[in-house]
């Protein structure tokens, strides 16, 4: 456990310290040993383990391609990702706008959508600061979205329903460390990511993935898990996101675990007012992202998610970004509303407002990305 003035008196899991006594000095120890042992820890104590990564049967069907829309400026994509398992098969829908004026491939911008369909309206009738996409294409990257419950349904049923219906056994019961449904979102982005690898429009190695509250959670455990994405966005993730869980403000294990049973393995349940036994906090799971691109964000009225939290989870992952030979976030001072801090390969903004994804949140997004994709 490390703890300085910074975490408030938090005593954090040891970035830096093996299982076995170890202490990790450079990235081969860091990529080989620690790292995967973190990973291990996350699946086995908070998100569940997926009984399966890539299927074997998995298609991409092209379902519509319209060009010169958005005034001329895009063409739109619409893409449906089909995947079988032992139990029936499952249906992504991907929409997919690339910039028409650019040079191909470009990057791309993949949204994991958490609220009403209408926020990634095809047809661009119904528009949302949610997804701009107009405003995204503007700035020559491509705008990609999927809705969650494509997945998996925003429900608790017993894990009958979307992919854990298709894929889990139905001969044995389920382990307290399988997957839960911000396991199964995250799945479902890699698959999208499968997709964009063969899209000769888009620059794979240059996607970055972004969500908003659990949306947020859900990226930074498929950034994590997945490395081809080379930038993870969280926006306003909260409790089980960004946030620090010990001496977390606002909404803590046991209420999201009450509120949410679906959410995460069985085993979380344990570290209901249990913070400290938890053998890992969120800085850890930042950490993972190390080197590649890692974007927080927070907003003032957000009492639930708790910025201060959520800022210090980004101090604590620094270090790895440093191993690596890296700027991180490259200061222990929160900024203030509308200040981005932009000097390292981590970048934070706390915006002024509620708990929402909005434009300006975009706009310091895609200012990052510029800077550094």
């Amino acid at each position: 456990m490390t703890e300085d003035s910074m975490t408030g008196g938090r005593l954090l899991p040891d970035l830096f310290l093996c299982k076995d006594g170890e202490k990790v000095t450079n990235v081969e120890q860091w990529e080989k040993k620690r790292r995967p042992e973190i990973l291990e820890l996350f699946r086995r104590h908070v998100y569940g383990r997926a009984p399966i990564q890539r299927p074997e049967k998995l298609m991409f069907e092209t379902e519509e391609v319209k060009e010169n829309i958005m005034e001329g400026n895009a063409t739109l994509k619409k893409i449906n990702i089909v995947f079988e398992g032992p139990y029936g098969e499952g249906k992504i829908g991907l929409i997919l706008f690339v910039p028409t004026h650019v040079k191909k491939p470009v990057p791309c911008f993949l949204l994991i959508c958490n609220r009403s369909k209408e926020n990634m309206d095809k047809t661009r009738e119904v528009k949302s600061d949610f997804w701009p996409a107009e405003y995204i294409i503007s700035r020559g990257y491509a705008a990609a979205v999927f809705h969650v419950s494509d997945v998996d349904p925003d429900e608790h049923d017993g894990f009958k329903n979307g992919v854990h219906g298709i894929f889990d056994s139905r001969e044995t019961p389920r382990s307290s460390d399988a997957w839960g449904t911000i396991s199964a979102w995250a799945w479902g982005a890699s698959r999208v990511m499968d997709y964009l690898e063969t899209d000769s429009d888009i620059h794979a190695g240059k996607v970055a993935v972004i969500g908003h509250s659990r949306g947020g959670k859900t990226a930074l455990w498929c950034g994590a898990q997945d490395e081809r994405f080379s930038m993870v966005v969280s926006n306003n993730s909260g409790c089980t996101g960004a946030a620090l869980s010990r001496g977390k403000k606002g909404e803590t294990i046991s209420d999201i675990n009450r509120l949410f049973p679906h959410w995460f393995c069985e085993n979380y349940k344990i570290y209901a007012h249990r913070e400290n036994d938890l053998p890992v906090d969120q800085h850890m799971l930042l950490a993972l992202i190390a080197p590649r691109l890692l974007y927080v964000a927070s907003a003032t009225q957000d009492d639930w998610a708790d910025p201060q939290s959520e800022f210090l989870s980004c101090v604590h992952a620094e270090p790895i970004y440093h191993l690596y030979g890296l700027k991180g976030l490259e200061t222990t001072q929160m900024p203030e509303p509308e200040s981005p801090v932009h000097k390292g390969k981590i970048g934070y903004h706390l915006r002024t407002g509620e708990h929402d994804l909005t434009w300006y949140d975009w706009k310091c997004y895609l200012d990052f990305a510029d800077k550094n994709l």
